[in-house]
């Protein structure tokens, strides 16, 4: 069985959806494009070959009914976009943040179940090779019981879509409830469900998604304000932690912390892991039971090794056309076909998606946007 994919919303990720789906040629055909600004579509359609460019949702779905829609589009359209996929027979692979609020997240998630339409979302880097191996040494028991997990990413406001939102006050991420903060604080969030499991019944978790869970939260402005519009109101500094399960939470989203990075410490009873996303790395703290000033020398030396080994992993990746930027997304978007294909759960549970709406939510009732703080 081929799918038939369409992609809603032609801007940059739209491009790396059809790069991903046309390595998978027996899996996955993309038929057609949409996009409000028509010229927007038919230059996507010709980079890419797809045959019918459309700037108008329902006539692409009467037209060419597609088996899977994937929305690329700003967020606040994701909701209605999505229902009316569901509702004219497709599934629904929808860009991350799902939906603007908590709320919607789970109208649209109860609206997927009611459709019996498969629902999932871009948390690509949760199946990147470095988030995989990650996961095998935690299975192995090398990590030993969660303590703590410190998750980091890291912004570049020089770079090509930091310099999109600073360079225009109208910019879509402005009328974010959560503006900057809102288009990429899942990164943070989505690494977080397996260290805060929760297995309550389904109507205790409608009740309090959270499940206890207890936020606080800083967000700032540490540029200098210059523009004199909505941009000066950008907050570009985050800080929030999340206790009361299992393992403790520190999350950080930074625009000034150079260089840039993108990764995840998880501290257990037994080691403690790095994950390197950007990188692409997973790495031990040095442990050793040597004495004294000996047993200073060796860590260093340990985790040179680790490294290289890291490194060699890499290259061999490389070699195998797997070191590429959307390694994830590819595997992301294979497994959410599979699960159609083969009528299994989706590779995102929901109760996932929904608990870390539910912490957006708070974090943002914790940190209100829009000011910087005395």
């Amino acid at each position: 069985m081929t799918l038939k994919i369409a992609i809603v919303g032609c801007g940059k990720i739209a491009d790396g959806h059809i790069e991903e789906i046309q390595k998978m040629p027996a899996a996955a055909t993309v038929v057609a494009v949409a996009d409000l600004e028509l010229l927007m579509a038919e230059q996507i359609a010709v980079r890419y070959g797809v045959a019918r460019p459309y700037d108008d949702l329902d006539a692409l779905l009467r037209a060419e009914k597609p088996d899977v829609v994937h929305i690329t589009t700003p967020p606040g359209s994701h909701l209605p976009l999505a229902m009316k996929a569901m509702d004219a027979g497709a599934h629904v692979y929808v860009e991350k943040p799902l939906t603007l609020r908590y709320a919607d997240a789970k109208t649209l998630i109860d609206h997927a179940l009611r459709a019996k339409k498969k629902l999932t979302i871009g948390y690509s880097y949760l199946f990147d090779p470095p988030a995989l191996a990650m996961r095998d040494l935690i299975a192995r028991g090398v990590l030993g019981a969660p303590v703590h997990v410190e998750s980091f990413y890291g912004y570049n406001l020089a770079g090509p879509f930091g310099s999109a939102i600073l360079g225009d006050g109208a910019h879509w991420v402005h009328r974010l409830p959560g503006k900057l903060f809102h288009n990429n604080i899942d990164h943070i969030l989505y690494k977080l469900p397996e260290f805060l499991p929760d297995d309550r019944p389904d109507d205790a978790f409608d009740a309090d998604p959270l499940g206890g869970l207890s936020v606080t939260a800083k967000a700032y402005l540490r540029r200098a304000r210059r523009f004199g519009d909505a941009r000066d109101e950008m907050l570009d500094e985050l800080r929030f932690t999340i206790t009361g399960g299992p393992a403790s939470v520190y999350g950080t989203f930074s625009s000034h912390i150079k260089p840039t990075g993108h990764f995840a410490r998880v501290y257990g009873t037994k080691n403690t892991l790095h994950v390197d996303y950007a990188n692409r790395c997973v790495t031990l703290d040095a442990q050793t039971t040597l004495p004294s000033a000996i047993g200073r020398l060796v860590p260093a030396f340990d985790q040179g090794l680790q490294y290289l080994r890291e490194g060699g992993k890499n290259l061999l990746r490389f070699a195998q056309s797997d070191f590429h930027y959307f390694s994830g997304l590819h595997r992301l978007i294979g497994m959410f076909y599979e699960s159609i294909v083969n009528d299994g759960p989706p590779p995102i549970p929901y109760r996932d998606i929904l608990r870390i709406s539910a912490l957006i939510d708070e974090i943002f009732r914790r940190a209100p946007q829009g000011r910087s703080p005395a």
